[in-house]
């Protein structure tokens, strides 16, 4: 069974291209491309469910055309657009992916050193120049700036943070 924790996010299926399979697929990061992973990653119905690559290219900076095994027909694409896309943790340099995108930090359980557990990150907000992480915790949303000397200490292999915040940061 595959968990949160064992993929990071590497981007977003799109609408279909053509007729025979292929999907416009948006990525953050091209770790795919750097790495070797027999499989990408998709929730489908809360689960999340393997899916071979046949084949991709490249189509611009941001966007790949990309061939799942078992995808024939536009139809099927029609199914995974808009799916959000993740990769296996075990098949990424454990360096990259940290450089190339803060979405590698999803699923991340995050500490302060005051407070304790603060939630888990469950999304990256870089539509603007301030970064945030939105920490998840008892179905309630905190959002936390991003800045690298908040960081006390990255556990990539136990997948968590801890950081040490300013004080009343939380209760904004």
């Amino acid at each position: 069974m595959i968990r949160n924790k064992d993929v990071f996010s590497i981007g977003k299926l799109h609408k279909p291209h053509g007729i025979n399979g292929e999907i416009n697929f948006g990525y953050t990061t091209d770790v795919f491309d750097q790495t070797e992973s027999p499989y990408w990653v998709l929730e489908m119905d809360g689960i999340l469910v393997p899916f071979f690559v046949e084949s991709y290219r490249f189509k611009s900076a941001e966007t790949a055309l990309v061939k799942l095994e078992g995808i024939d027909s536009e139809n099927q694409v029609r199914e995974l657009s808009g799916k959000e896309v993740f990769y296996p943790v075990k098949f990424a340099d454990k360096e990259e992916p940290q450089a190339d995108t803060w979405n590698f930090y999803i699923g991340f359980a995050v500490f302060d050193e005051q407070v304790g557990y603060i939630g888990e990150i469950t999304a990256v907000d870089d539509s603007t120049l301030n970064v945030l992480f939105t920490l998840s915790k008892d179905d309630h949303d905190i959002l936390m700036p991003v800045a690298e000397e908040f960081f006390t200490e990255i556990d990539v292999e136990n997948r968590e943070m801890h950081v040490s915040l300013p004080e009343g940061l939380l209760d904004l």
